[in-house]
């Protein structure tokens, strides 16, 4: 993603409007990622205002955290890319050298100053067969960690949001039963451990999938998610074609066109991207219920250090 340069972004004003519009409609959880969100120079101001109105979380791979603590603490949950106790293995994976240790000084520092600060691994090849004992290591410090699967784009439309990486041989699953059996053990771990932050539906999905290879699961886009870009570009997901920006948003809200959209997106197969999978499955008001019960002891974490989130909390299980 960094190596998509593009200067033009909207501005601290127009942030704003959009995140009015986002409350307006009914926006619940917002998701601040990138490149680094943590770059852009208003990102304190962003982040305090974007707390009033929902469950927040920033992305960042460990380089601007620390710099950036006081404006995190107005964050709901700072998540840190981490993908190998081996900070060779680490460093290969991100691109950059030194990156672990970079990223594991900013989780510990972040952690010590009570900011809600988690890890999240992409789950890939070259690292599936240590996720259990990388869970481990962080749980057992009372860190969160919570996964991406390693996945790519396949050819899409020209004008999507971004582009997500190429194949590549070094991270693509094909141990389906190790796989299985990853999710198999974190279910376990997770009547021992209160910090692995997946649901058992999700982990039953994704299994499931490996194993099978059939996919249980109709894509939610644009019912339960939906991206915007760093120029308020709007679509259900990054892999399609923007269809309006987050300032005429309201004008589609509750249409036809919406709905035609939602159908659109309903009957595409194109990827297994941890984060639309999980927004896809979990979003009746049972499942939520099913979210918030499985993370009660997380939440209660956030809740007791922000009072204002426990309306937040509410919400996502009536959002629906």
């Amino acid at each position: 993603m960094w190596r998509q340069q593009d200067k033009n972004e909207l501005s601290t004003e127009d942030v704003k409007k959009g995140l009015r519009i986002l409350r307006d409609v009914g926006v619940v959880d917002l998701v601040l990622s990138g490149g680094n969100p943590l770059l852009r120079e208003d990102i304190d101001e962003i982040l305090h205002y974007a707390s009033d109105f929902f469950i927040t979380t920033i992305y960042d791979n460990g380089s601007m955290a620390v710099q950036k603590m006081d404006a995190l603490h107005d964050a709901d949950l700072v998540a840190i890319s981490i993908d190998s106790l081996d900070p060779k293995k680490n460093d290969f994976v991100r691109g950059i050298k030194g990156a672990w240790r970079t990223a594991m000084h900013a989780v510990e520092v972040l952690h010590n100053e009570g900011i809600s600060v988690g890890v999240t691994p992409t789950v890939s090849q070259f690292n599936l067969n240590e996720m259990i004992d990388f869970t481990k290591y962080f749980v057992e410090k009372e860190i969160p960690v919570w996964y991406s699967l390693y996945s790519y784009d396949s050819p899409s439309e020209e004008n999507n949001l971004f582009k997500i990486g190429k194949k590549d041989d070094h991270f693509t699953i094909v141990d389906r039963e190790a796989m299985a059996k990853f999710c198999d053990s974190l279910m376990e771990m997770k009547k021992k451990y209160s910090n692995i932050l997946i649901t058992n539906k999700l982990l039953k999905t994704i299994k499931n999938f490996y194993l099978t290879g059939e996919r249980p699961w109709e894509c939610r886009a644009f019912h339960n998610f939906f991206m915007i870009d760093h120029v308020g570009r709007v679509a259900g997901c990054h892999l399609h074609d923007p269809t309006t920006t987050i300032f005429d948003l309201p004008m589609i809200w509750d249409t036809q066109e919406l709905k035609d959209l939602q159908e659109q997106y309903s009957k595409c197969k194109r990827c297994t991207y941890m984060c639309y999978i999980f927004y896809s499955i979990q979003g009746s008001v049972l499942s939520n219920i099913q979210v918030v019960q499985e993370q009660w002891k997380n939440a209660k974490l956030i809740l007791r250090k922000r009072p204002t989130a426990q309306l937040r909390w509410e919400q996502r299980v009536m959002a629906y």
